[in-house]
């Protein structure tokens, strides 16, 4: 009973970063797995990543585009 106990503890930080994984748009799986290797270290590379298809990094028209866009 106490090795489950303890596989279940050492599961949190696997469940957590596929968790956050797939609530940025990415597969919880390959996360999830990523966390065996390299656990807090793939929690934080998780915290300082953007979301996926997130439109922060659009680029707006420059002036002579936009008025050559109109005619």
């Amino acid at each position: 009973m106490p090795e489950i106990l303890l596989i279940c503890v050492l599961l949190i930080p696997q469940t957590v970063a596929g968790v956050l994984a797939f609530s940025m748009g990415r597969s919880f799986w390959f996360w999830f797995f990523i966390s065996f290797l390299i656990p807090i270290i793939s929690l934080i590379v998780l915290l300082f990543m953007d979301e996926k298809g997130s439109t922060a990094t659009s680029y707006e028209l420059a002036d002579h585009v936009r008025e050559r866009d109109k005619v």
